[in-house]
């Protein structure tokens, strides 16, 4: 405890704080208004050696620890530029520190040598190594200004220098190493210029040209990699942290080996090229399901590049650089519920007689369009979170949209008389024929909001939110949810037929576009969502029979019971008006199944498992134009095909499991052990199939 300073006396306090704490009662929070964050980061320091400068050698001082001013051979500029691209602390390097520090305010004064002596000879090294050390990154933490006031040109300016420098130095190095210089700076060069490119997400052809040649840098840089480096490890010091603004307890330097950092930098830049072909607009259900895919890559897009894909759909009140919000949304509601309606009409816009009911149409649509539109992009904006927050922001979002959906309710009664609309016959899921309103703006205001519930359902398998023993229960909430997605699309597409049967003399062409468009979109969303009824209901039905079997045995919960964590997982749409939460003793009914047989169960999952295999097959054989997945194909295909192979593994499953209830004996006990594995590991992490082992 006592410091080796002999200015410096240590005073034992430990007895007055124990005597202090113990007046306290148990569970007694003591705040000080006045003790900031900055305080208590500070004294969680106190003793941390590379924190707490009390605690170090009086004569080990900063300033000693590295001569910035040395000459440092060719391998060495190679190590020192390999550490920079491998730390992920990186203001823990002495030549940043150097730049940095005082704030420089031109290109000029962001130099490691500052104020040499007029004897000084700068190694030219020196000069390629200053160059690489403008690293384009930002941190909101340490207080530190990252050459904000540097103009992009003068840098590029300096790293354009250095590379004239190196083909200056032809012949007084080996080739090999000139060469790994030469490629370090080049991937410096297009790196910058590809994210000085990005800031322009409206010039989608000069975006897409800059990330092309930094990919090609990229190649080159990596075939340099076999010259031998040597490292400068005294080039870093965690003591640097004692200079930084904190408000986080201190962290080690954090170094990856440098195969971890190129396959970094490789992912950064092969999403970063595929994320500009979001702009490749064809419909807003295909933008969504694209943007879906791609950020649920495994591993995860990385951070830039997630905002990236921001910056590419919103920039300045315009989507994908040259679409309208109000396009993108008409093109939305003309695809879903209202491709036949004359609400969309924008020759509506130009009536000026108020008492005219095409120009109270056209008011009523225009203040639906601005309520909506906050929400309906927010979707996209919350897709390029990470996965958790993904789901936490969907649950705040999903209410807003139960909120839509109960205004959307009354604005269609008051659209359906202004518009003249009469009832429609049509028959729904084998029930009588009877009169039916479109409803166009709440069914499309449901659509979504189902979409949202299903979505924070399945996000809870992906994250491996829930217990073994309550997922029975949670896919069955997922049936659920699907079942009235069928149905409301179901009905949808019933008013869409209907006018698809009018003659066509009496529609125009581009109406005709519109609901052949909207039909094929309704069938492919048909079928995708009798494919996640057949699957969810198919693994209900598996770990039902699971549980009652004890093959999945729930943890002791000494301080839970079963309805208070009901509670807790419908929490995310208590508040939801429709669907609504469903009582507790219902749903716990509708899981268990009691009034059936295990065989009954098993018999259920195995035809819920061959239903979804067939559909899956079929959808898997579409047309790319078809499967509404915009530049995310790939992606959508190979989890199509992941969802295939969990269809396989549930109908193995399930017959593995018959054949050993048939096999059981008087007392009914099945032999076996169950594996659950994490969503990771899965086919696909939305379906997790239990594996059933003889025991």
């Amino acid at each position: 405890m006592a410091s080796q300073s002999a200015a410096v006396v240590a005073i034992d306090i430990t007895h007055k704080i124990t005597k202090a704490a113990s007046t306290l009662p148990p569970g007694e929070i003591v705040k000080d208004g006045f003790f900031t964050l900055f305080e208590s980061v500070g004294a969680l320091e106190i003793m941390d050696p590379k924190m707490d400068s009390a605690c170090e050698d009086p004569h080990d001082e900063l300033g000693e620890v590295y001569d910035v001013r040395r000459e440092l051979l060719p391998d060495e500029v190679l190590g020192i530029m390999d550490q920079l691209l491998c730390h992920e602390t990186l203001f823990t390097c002495v030549y940043v520190e150097e730049i940095l520090m005082p704030n420089p305010e031109s290109i000029h004064d962001a130099d490691f040598i500052k104020d040499p002596p007029s004897e000084y000879q700068r190694p030219p090294l020196s000069l390629v190594l200053r160059a690489y050390c403008e690293e384009d990154f930002v941190s909101n933490t340490y207080s530190r200004t990252l050459l904000d006031a540097v103009n992009h040109n003068d840098v590029l300016d300096c790293l354009q220098e250095a590379a004239s420098l190196l083909e200056s130095l032809k012949g007084s190095m080996p080739k090999d190493v000139l060469d790994a210089l030469s490629a370090r700076i080049s991937l410096r060069q297009a790196f910058l210029r590809a994210t000085i490119a990005s800031e322009d997400t409206a010039d989608h052809v000069g975006l897409y040209d800059a990330w092309t040649q930094a990919n090609k840098a990229l190649g080159v840089f990596n075939k340099s990699l076999t010259v031998p480096t040597t490292r400068v490890a005294d080039s870093f010091s965690a003591k640097i942290q004692q200079k930084l603004a904190s408000t986080m307890p201190p962290r080690p330097i954090v170094e990856l080996s440098l195969d971890e950092a190129t396959g970094h930098l490789t992912r950064l830049f092969q999403d970063s090229l595929a994320a500009i072909n979001i702009t490749d607009y064809s419909d807003p259900q295909s933008l969504l399901t694209s943007v879906a895919i791609f950020q649920s890559r495994k591993p995860q897009p990385l951070v830039y590049v997630r905002c990236l894909i921001q910056g590419l759909i919103f920039n300045d009140m315009v989507i994908l650089g040259n679409k309208s919000m109000r396009q993108i949304m008409d093109d939305d509601f003309s695809m879903l519920t209202m491709s036949y309606s004359p609400l969309l009409d924008r020759s509506y816009d130009e009536i000026e007689v108020t008492h005219d009911p095409r120009f109270m149409i056209a008011q009523h649509m225009e203040k639906f369009r601005q309520k909506t539109a906050p929400i309906y992009f927010e979707i996209l904006r919350v897709l390029c979170l990470n996965r958790c927050r993904v789901r936490r922001t969907l649950i705040h979002l999903v209410r807003e949209w139960d909120y839509l959906h109960g205004e959307a309710e009354q604005l269609d009664q008051t659209l359906a008389q202004l518009t003249g609309e009469q009832p429609l016959t049509i028959s729904l899921s084998g029930n009588p024929p009877a009169p039916t309103q479109s409803l166009p703006l709440s069914s499309w205001a449901c659509l979504h909001k189902l979409r949202l519930m299903k979505w924070i359902i399945q996000l809870g398998f992906e994250l491996d939110v829930y217990q073994n023993d309550e997922l029975a229960a949670m896919y069955w909430y997922l049936n659920y949810l699907s079942k009235q997605r069928f149905q409301l699309l179901e009905r949808t597409k019933s008013f869409v037929d209907v006018h698809a049967r009018n003659p066509r003399n009496q529609r125009r062409a581009d109406a005709d576009r519109q609901i052949i468009a909207s039909l094929a979109f309704l069938r492919f969303a048909l079928l995708e969502s009798a494919i996640t009824w057949d699957l969810s209901d198919s693994l209900t039905c598996l770990y039902t029979v699971l549980l009652r079997l004890s093959l999945i045995k729930p943890p002791p919960r000494p301080y839970s019971t079963d309805e208070l964590r009901y509670e807790l997982r419908m929490r995310p749409f208590c508040t939801i008006g429709v669907p609504e939460m469903i009582p507790y003793q219902l749903f716990k009914d509708a899981v268990e199944q009691r009034d059936l047989s295990t065989e009954h169960l098993l018999e259920s999952a195995a035809k819920s498992a061959a239903s979804a295999r067939k559909s899956l097959d079929s959808m898997s054989k579409l047309d790319k134009s078809m499967t509404f997945s915009g530049m995310s194909y790939e992606g959508w295909l190979e989890k199509t095909k992941g969802s295939l192979k969990s269809c396989i593994a549930i109908s193995v499953g399930v017959a593995t499991l018959q054949k050993m209830v048939k096999a059981a004996g008087p007392d009914g006990e099945v032999k076996a052990k169950v594996e659950v594995a994490e969503a990771s590991k899965a086919y696909h992490e939305w379906w997790i199939v239990p594996k059933i082992i003889p025991a």
